[in-house]
């Protein structure tokens, strides 16, 4: 998968999907830090998820923001939904993606519909499965849009026309 250059997209700003204060046990007692996970997107496919962790919160977004933009994905669209219905892992988390007709909006929870509405998906079903965890729920719905493939992907990999393909 090739690499997106994040000065190239105009941004939206980050959202803040999830902040946790974490602690380490070491000899001296415990240390204690701020873990956050920031999402950032323009809106029109392209998607990144961060992990941030500092024991600053202002400190933590920006690592967060920074390893965002990093990761950031293209996510396929057809019109303003996704190609196909899949199921997103990451960890126990579990997100099924099922693309609607225009007019739906995004029917998703938490973490979810934040990942889902910074790509740019405008009519989308999502369901979280096991975890609640909105990092866990966060990673899946993006290992769920990494994983789509439009019928052109389809018809190249398997060496065919797209009309052999759709029948």
């Amino acid at each position: 998968m090739q690499r997106i250059d994040a000065s190239k997209l105009d941004l939206k700003d980050s959202s803040i999907v999830n902040i946790r204060r974490v602690t380490k046990v070491v000899k001296g007692g415990k240390t204690s830090r701020f873990s956050v996970t920031v999402v950032v997107g323009d809106g029109e496919g392209h998607v990144g998820l961060g992990i941030g962790k500092s024991p600053e919160i202002p400190e933590a977004v920006r690592k967060a923001t920074e390893d965002a933009k990093k990761a950031l994905i293209k996510v396929p669209m057809v019109g303003t939904t996704i190609p196909h219905r899949i199921l997103g892992r990451f960890g126990a988390g579990r997100v099924v993606l099922i693309p609607s007709v225009p007019g739906t909006g995004v029917i998703a929870g938490g973490s979810a519909r934040t990942v889902l509405e910074y790509a740019g998906i405008k009519d989308v079903r999502a369901k979280s499965l096991g975890s609640a965890n909105p990092g866990n729920v966060a990673y899946a719905t993006l290992n769920g849009l990494k994983n789509l493939k439009t019928v052109e992907q389809v018809a190249k990999l398997r060496g065919l026309s797209k009309e052999e393909i759709l029948g």
